[in-house]
Protein backbone atom coordinates (compact mmCIF):
# COMPACT_ATOMS: atom_id res chain seq x y z
CA UNK A 1 0.00 0.00 0.00
CA UNK A 2 1.44 3.44 -0.90
CA UNK A 3 2.45 5.37 2.23
CA UNK A 4 0.11 8.31 1.64
CA UNK A 5 -2.85 5.99 1.14
CA UNK A 6 -1.91 4.30 4.42
CA UNK A 7 -1.94 7.65 6.23
CA UNK A 8 -5.34 8.57 4.86
CA UNK A 9 -6.83 5.24 5.94
CA UNK A 10 -4.97 4.92 9.26
CA UNK A 11 -6.17 8.20 10.72
CA UNK A 12 -4.69 10.47 13.38
CA UNK A 13 -3.54 7.81 15.84
CA UNK A 14 -1.18 6.21 13.35
CA UNK A 15 0.26 9.57 12.32
CA UNK A 16 0.76 10.55 15.97
CA UNK A 17 2.53 7.30 16.73
CA UNK A 18 4.87 7.77 13.79
CA UNK A 19 5.61 11.36 14.79
CA UNK A 20 6.29 10.52 18.41
CA UNK A 21 8.33 7.40 17.79
CA UNK A 22 10.15 8.66 14.75
CA UNK A 23 9.15 5.66 12.66
CA UNK A 24 9.04 6.22 8.89
CA UNK A 25 6.65 4.19 6.77
CA UNK A 26 8.91 4.45 3.76
CA UNK A 27 12.41 5.77 3.07
CA UNK A 28 12.46 9.38 1.89
CA UNK A 29 14.16 8.21 -1.29
CA UNK A 30 11.06 6.14 -2.13
CA UNK A 31 8.97 9.28 -2.59
CA UNK A 32 9.09 11.49 -5.64
CA UNK A 33 8.77 15.27 -5.32
CA UNK A 34 5.01 15.24 -5.70
CA UNK A 35 4.56 12.50 -3.11
CA UNK A 36 6.94 14.22 -0.71
CA UNK A 37 5.01 17.48 -0.92
CA UNK A 38 1.75 15.64 -0.37
CA UNK A 39 3.26 13.78 2.56
CA UNK A 40 4.47 17.02 4.14
CA UNK A 41 1.04 18.58 3.61
CA UNK A 42 -0.62 15.69 5.44
CA UNK A 43 1.73 16.09 8.40
CA UNK A 44 1.31 19.87 8.35
CA UNK A 45 -2.48 19.64 8.42
CA UNK A 46 -2.44 17.01 11.14
CA UNK A 47 -0.22 19.11 13.41
CA UNK A 48 -2.39 22.18 12.93
CA UNK A 49 -5.45 20.18 13.90
CA UNK A 50 -3.69 18.35 16.75
CA UNK A 51 -1.03 20.74 18.16
CA UNK A 52 -1.02 18.87 21.47
CA UNK A 53 1.04 16.19 19.72
CA UNK A 54 3.98 18.60 19.57
CA UNK A 55 3.75 19.18 23.31
CA UNK A 56 3.58 15.43 23.93
CA UNK A 57 6.64 14.92 21.75
CA UNK A 58 8.56 17.63 23.62
CA UNK A 59 7.66 16.08 26.98
CA UNK A 60 8.79 12.68 25.76
CA UNK A 61 12.04 14.14 24.44
CA UNK A 62 12.69 15.85 27.77
CA UNK A 63 12.09 12.57 29.61
CA UNK A 64 14.57 10.76 27.38
CA UNK A 65 17.15 13.53 27.76
CA UNK A 66 16.75 13.53 31.55
CA UNK A 67 17.14 9.76 31.65
CA UNK A 68 20.27 9.95 29.48
CA UNK A 69 21.75 12.68 31.68
CA UNK A 70 20.97 10.71 34.84
CA UNK A 71 22.62 7.62 33.38
CA UNK A 72 25.69 9.64 32.39
CA UNK A 73 25.85 11.17 35.87
CA UNK A 74 25.58 7.74 37.52
CA UNK A 75 28.45 6.44 35.39
CA UNK A 76 30.56 9.49 36.20
CA UNK A 77 29.87 9.12 39.93
CA UNK A 78 30.98 5.50 39.81
CA UNK A 79 34.16 6.16 37.86
CA UNK A 80 35.17 9.33 39.73
CA UNK A 81 34.23 8.19 43.23
CA UNK A 82 37.85 8.09 44.52
CA UNK A 83 38.51 11.58 43.15
CA UNK A 84 35.29 12.97 44.61
CA UNK A 85 35.52 11.48 48.09
CA UNK A 86 39.23 10.74 48.64
CA UNK A 87 41.25 13.42 46.84
CA UNK A 88 43.61 15.28 49.18
CA UNK A 89 42.73 18.47 47.31
CA UNK A 90 39.42 18.89 49.12
CA UNK A 91 39.15 20.89 52.34
CA UNK A 92 37.81 18.64 55.11
CA UNK A 93 35.35 19.97 57.70
CA UNK A 94 33.72 18.04 60.50
CA UNK A 95 34.89 14.53 61.34
CA UNK A 96 37.71 13.49 58.96
CA UNK A 97 36.91 9.86 59.82
CA UNK A 98 33.16 10.26 59.55
CA UNK A 99 30.94 7.43 58.39
CA UNK A 100 29.11 9.63 55.85
CA UNK A 101 30.69 12.17 53.51
CA UNK A 102 28.95 15.22 52.06
CA UNK A 103 30.79 17.01 49.26
CA UNK A 104 29.91 20.63 48.44
CA UNK A 105 30.87 22.56 45.30
CA UNK A 106 30.67 26.29 46.03
CA UNK A 107 31.62 29.75 44.83
CA UNK A 108 32.56 32.56 47.21
CA UNK A 109 30.38 34.98 45.23
CA UNK A 110 27.33 32.75 45.25
CA UNK A 111 24.50 34.26 47.27
CA UNK A 112 22.80 30.89 47.64
CA UNK A 113 26.06 29.46 49.02
CA UNK A 114 26.03 32.18 51.66
CA UNK A 115 22.53 31.16 52.73
CA UNK A 116 23.54 27.48 52.68
CA UNK A 117 26.55 28.11 54.94
CA UNK A 118 24.31 28.14 58.03
CA UNK A 119 22.92 24.73 57.01
CA UNK A 120 26.43 23.32 56.71
CA UNK A 121 27.52 24.69 60.07
CA UNK A 122 24.43 23.27 61.75
CA UNK A 123 24.93 19.85 60.14
CA UNK A 124 28.53 19.58 61.34
CA UNK A 125 27.56 20.69 64.84
CA UNK A 126 24.68 18.26 65.27
CA UNK A 127 26.28 15.26 63.53
CA UNK A 128 29.67 14.29 65.00
CA UNK A 129 30.01 11.46 62.46
CA UNK A 130 29.65 13.67 59.39
CA UNK A 131 32.60 14.40 57.12
CA UNK A 132 32.26 17.38 54.78
CA UNK A 133 34.53 18.04 51.82
CA UNK A 134 34.52 21.55 50.38
CA UNK A 135 35.53 21.95 46.75
CA UNK A 136 36.13 25.41 45.32
CA UNK A 137 34.15 25.80 42.10
CA UNK A 138 34.68 29.42 40.97
CA UNK A 139 32.22 29.97 38.14
CA UNK A 140 31.05 33.53 38.81
CA UNK A 141 33.88 35.57 37.41
CA UNK A 142 37.51 36.62 38.01
CA UNK A 143 36.89 37.64 41.62
CA UNK A 144 35.63 34.15 42.37
CA UNK A 145 38.75 32.62 40.84
CA UNK A 146 41.00 34.90 42.89
CA UNK A 147 39.16 34.06 46.11
CA UNK A 148 39.32 30.34 45.32
CA UNK A 149 43.07 30.53 44.72
CA UNK A 150 43.56 32.11 48.14
CA UNK A 151 41.29 29.47 49.69
CA UNK A 152 43.34 26.63 48.21
CA UNK A 153 46.48 28.25 49.57
CA UNK A 154 44.90 28.48 53.02
CA UNK A 155 43.99 24.80 52.87
CA UNK A 156 47.59 23.95 51.92
CA UNK A 157 49.33 25.89 54.70
CA UNK A 158 46.72 26.00 57.48
CA UNK A 159 44.06 23.32 57.09
CA UNK A 160 43.04 23.78 60.73
CA UNK A 161 42.16 27.42 60.00
CA UNK A 162 40.41 26.78 56.68
CA UNK A 163 36.84 26.60 57.96
CA UNK A 164 37.23 29.79 60.01
CA UNK A 165 38.57 31.50 56.89
CA UNK A 166 35.80 29.97 54.79
CA UNK A 167 33.07 31.31 57.07
CA UNK A 168 34.60 34.78 57.25
CA UNK A 169 34.94 35.11 53.48
CA UNK A 170 31.69 33.44 52.47
CA UNK A 171 29.75 35.21 55.18
CA UNK A 172 31.20 38.62 54.38
CA UNK A 173 29.52 41.43 52.48
CA UNK A 174 30.18 42.45 48.91
CA UNK A 175 31.97 40.67 46.10
CA UNK A 176 34.77 38.28 47.06
CA UNK A 177 38.14 38.76 45.40
CA UNK A 178 41.83 38.37 46.19
CA UNK A 179 42.03 41.32 48.59
CA UNK A 180 38.99 40.27 50.60
CA UNK A 181 40.18 36.66 50.68
CA UNK A 182 43.60 37.69 51.95
CA UNK A 183 41.98 39.87 54.60
CA UNK A 184 39.82 36.92 55.72
CA UNK A 185 42.90 34.69 55.85
CA UNK A 186 44.76 37.19 58.00
CA UNK A 187 41.79 37.56 60.31
CA UNK A 188 41.64 33.75 60.64
CA UNK A 189 45.28 33.72 61.80
CA UNK A 190 46.92 32.29 58.68
CA UNK A 191 50.66 32.85 58.21
CA UNK A 192 50.57 35.34 55.34
CA UNK A 193 54.17 34.71 54.24
CA UNK A 194 53.53 30.99 53.95
CA UNK A 195 50.25 31.70 52.18
CA UNK A 196 51.92 33.90 49.56
CA UNK A 197 54.42 31.13 48.85
CA UNK A 198 51.70 28.50 48.61
CA UNK A 199 49.67 30.59 46.18
CA UNK A 200 52.59 30.52 43.73
CA UNK A 201 52.53 26.72 43.75
CA UNK A 202 51.10 25.06 40.58
CA UNK A 203 49.08 22.89 42.96
CA UNK A 204 46.63 25.77 43.41
CA UNK A 205 45.45 25.77 39.81
CA UNK A 206 45.67 21.97 39.67
CA UNK A 207 43.19 21.85 42.54
CA UNK A 208 40.73 24.14 40.78
CA UNK A 209 41.10 22.21 37.52
CA UNK A 210 40.30 18.99 39.39
CA UNK A 211 37.09 20.51 40.74
CA UNK A 212 36.13 21.68 37.26
CA UNK A 213 36.80 18.22 35.83
CA UNK A 214 34.57 16.53 38.40
CA UNK A 215 31.81 19.12 38.05
CA UNK A 216 31.84 18.83 34.27
CA UNK A 217 31.61 15.04 34.39
CA UNK A 218 28.69 15.22 36.83
CA UNK A 219 26.87 17.90 34.88
CA UNK A 220 27.21 20.42 37.71
CA UNK A 221 26.99 23.98 36.42
CA UNK A 222 25.74 25.90 39.44
CA UNK A 223 26.41 26.40 43.12
CA UNK A 224 25.89 25.18 45.68
CA UNK A 225 25.81 21.57 44.53
CA UNK A 226 26.37 18.54 46.69
CA UNK A 227 27.36 14.91 46.28
CA UNK A 228 26.18 12.38 48.84
CA UNK A 229 26.16 8.64 48.41
CA UNK A 230 24.90 7.88 44.92
CA UNK A 231 23.39 11.27 44.16
CA UNK A 232 24.10 14.83 43.08
CA UNK A 233 21.96 17.38 44.90
CA UNK A 234 21.68 20.69 43.08
CA UNK A 235 20.88 23.97 44.78
CA UNK A 236 20.48 25.37 48.27
CA UNK A 237 17.95 22.73 49.25
CA UNK A 238 18.09 23.53 52.96
CA UNK A 239 19.15 21.80 56.16
CA UNK A 240 16.29 19.31 56.37
CA UNK A 241 16.74 17.87 52.88
CA UNK A 242 20.49 17.55 53.33
CA UNK A 243 20.03 15.89 56.72
CA UNK A 244 17.52 13.47 55.21
CA UNK A 245 19.98 12.56 52.47
CA UNK A 246 22.78 12.07 55.00
CA UNK A 247 20.61 9.88 57.22
CA UNK A 248 19.61 7.74 54.23
CA UNK A 249 23.22 7.31 53.11
CA UNK A 250 24.11 6.25 56.63
CA UNK A 251 21.23 3.76 56.61
CA UNK A 252 21.50 2.18 53.15
CA UNK A 253 24.29 3.87 51.21
CA UNK A 254 21.84 5.84 49.05
CA UNK A 255 20.13 9.18 49.42
CA UNK A 256 16.76 7.45 49.02
CA UNK A 257 16.42 4.04 50.66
Amino acid sequence: MPPLTFFRRAGCSAIAACLLLGIGLAPASALDDSQRKEFEAVIHDYLLKNPEVIQEAIVELQKRQAAAEANQRDQALASLKPLIFESPRGAVVGNPNGDVTLVEFFDYNCGYCRHALADLVKLTQEDPKLKVILKEFPVLGPGSVEAAQVAVGVRMVAPDKYFAFHQKLLGGRGQANKDKALAAAKEAGVDMTALAKAMADPEVNATLQESMKIADALGIDGTPSYVAGDSVIVGAVGHDQLKSAIDSVRSCGKTQC
